[in-house]
């Protein structure tokens, strides 16, 4: 019998978060581990008129070719995806790992070198859609894998994901309108400052946004959502910065990581574990030192750390930041094959200031 919620998930992906009309053309990418929301999808894209096409990996694809594949195969772009990321209308990808620490396993050369050979894709991506041509969206269907990683039985993680999507709920889509306008009155307040400063026991850091836009994350590139973030000035960023939680990357969790730039460039980068994948993951290319995106999480109804950062960065009380590519729509222009997001908790004798004015407050607007 079909979990209602999957349902519902189903209708919110297509109904609110890409908003799915005739005519459009949807690559639906997922593993096998996410059948049932891929099914549900599949007939969810049907009903509004649109052309649903599926693109469906088994688990461990990804670590077989990384570890099997030859130089050639690494460097290979798989001509559909490129095809459906430049010219689809839509795309939702589904994470749905069995194993999400399989990555961490893989030499990071041969992950630099796929990232490589993937770049344009994200490129496309993001070009796309900070234009509207290409309605994205990334979600997670919960399998085993998440849940041992979340420290959480199957059961008891599929409430978590559900809940965090709100869609154990009868209307799920009013909900995450209701988000969005109450996250524009944020944006108001932050868009057209210049300068941010953020002080706490974590952090000294100033940075700025000067021409840049923020941008209302409720549910349309995420599911679950909450976040409002902007790309800042690449060559503004001065100070420190100790993330609190771990920052996990293609499958490796790096710990106590602390940050220092000068002029929006690390210049110094440590860890109390992996810290070698840490600085070569900051050395992948020119534009991997450089910030790529500055976000304020919002959701309070996500307060744990997960080890997913689909969830981890939405957590109400933190701050992140991205080393590497930035969003397009924001006004960024830095480049690079990765997008690295870092999480610091903000609740405790913390605030963040703009142009001089308090802002935000032990985790909260003021």
């Amino acid at each position: 019998m079909t979990d209602i919620r999957v349902e519902r998930f189903a209708d919110v992906l297509v109904k609110y978060s890409t908003r799915i009309v005739p005519g459009d053309r949807v690559l639906i990418s997922a593993t096998s581990a996410a059948e049932p929301l891929v099914k549900a999808l599949y007939a969810k894209v049907l009903e509004v008129g649109g052309f649903p096409q599926v693109l469906m990996e088994f688990p461990e694809q990804n670590e077989i070719l990384l570890s099997k594949g030859n130089d050639d195969q690494l460097n290979f772009k798989p001509p559909f995806l490129e095809h459906a990321y430049d010219h689809f209308e839509s795309r939702i990808s589904i994470m749905s790992s069995l194993d999400p620490r399989a990555l961490g396993k893989v030499d990071p050369a041969r992950l630099g070198m796929r990232q490589k050979a993937m770049r344009s894709i994200l490129e496309a991506q993001m070009r796309r859609g900070a234009t509207g041509e290409l309605k994205w969206n990334t979600t997670l269907y919960p399998t085993i894998g998440y849940a041992k990683e979340a420290n959480m039985t199957l059961a008891e993680y599929e409430d978590f994901v559900f809940g965090a999507c709100h869609v154990n709920e009868a209307d799920p889509v009013a909900f995450w309108e209701k988000v969005k306008t109450d996250q524009d009155e944020i944006v108001k307040r932050v868009n057209g400052r210049e300068w941010f400063t953020l002080q706490g026991p974590n952090v000294d850091l100033k940075i700025s946004t000067k021409g840049r836009s923020f941008i209302n994350c409720c549910g349309d590139k995420n599911m679950p959502d909450g976040e409002v973030f902007t790309g800042p000035v690449e060559n503004s960023a001065s100070g420190w910065v100790k993330y609190t939680y771990p920052a996990i990357y293609n499958g490796v969790a790096v710990e106590g990581i602390e940050l220092f730039f000068e002029a929006g460039k690390v210049v110094k980068a440590t860890a109390t574990s992996n810290e070698k994948y840490l600085l070569q993951m900051l050395d992948s290319d020119s534009g991997s030192r450089y910030l790529g995106e500055f976000a304020i999480g919002t959701n309070f109804e996500i307060n744990k750390f997960t080890g997913n950062i689909l969830f981890d960065e939405k957590i109400g009380g933190s701050f992140h930041m991205a080393l590497g590519a930035g969003y397009p729509e924001t006004g960024s222009t830095n480049k690079s094959t990765i997008h690295w997001d870092m999480i610091c908790d903000m609740r405790n004798d913390s605030e963040i200031r703009a142009d001089g004015d308090l802002l935000y407050k032990n985790g909260q607007f003021v």
